[in-house]
């Protein structure tokens, strides 16, 4: 297994994976392929030329079967302390076929590893209610819910 950061050549199969991805969850999504298609294309080139999105991706003989992206979130300086970023982690993904295989654990390993390197100060997720197991495996904690104030 091969778990590096994404590029422009992987974009067309990410498309694809972010539609399965959200028919998995919401059939009732429709079949305009083409338009998502168009925007999540603008999306992911500004993305992985960019320094604030960081997609990752596992590929096992050639195929990317999992990805995960993450978004540095800057952080307002205080006196005192040297600021750092803290990411965002979303749309955490593996291919239904290859799940229970540890590929979504070592993609966390890898991006922990790499999020200290970079000294963020920390990694957050808002998970789905049946992948807190997931997280919680692989070290996550609860922390107090965000407050929100929906605007649609």
């Amino acid at each position: 297994m091969n778990i590096r950061k994404a590029v422009e050549e992987d974009i067309e199969a990410l498309i694809l994976m972010r539609w399965e991805f959200t028919l998995e969850h919401h059939p009732e999504v429709g079949d305009d392929f083409e338009l998502f298609a168009t925007e999540c294309r603008e999306f992911l080139v500004q993305a992985i030329q960019g320094e604030r999105w960081h997609i990752w991706v596992a590929e096992l003989d050639g195929i990317i079967v999992s990805h995960v992206y993450i978004q540095l979130i800057d952080k307002v300086p205080r006196p005192g302390r040297t600021t750092y970023p803290f990411a965002y982690m979303t749309n955490v993904y593996t291919d239904p076929d290859y799940r229970s295989q540890g590929i979504g654990s070592h993609m966390l390993e890898t991006i922990r590893a790499w999020a200290a390197a970079n000294r963020f100060e920390f990694i957050i997720v808002w998970p789905s209610e049946e992948s807190r197991d997931f997280y919680a495996r692989n070290g996550y904690t609860l922390c107090n819910d965000p407050m929100e104030f929906q605007l649609n």
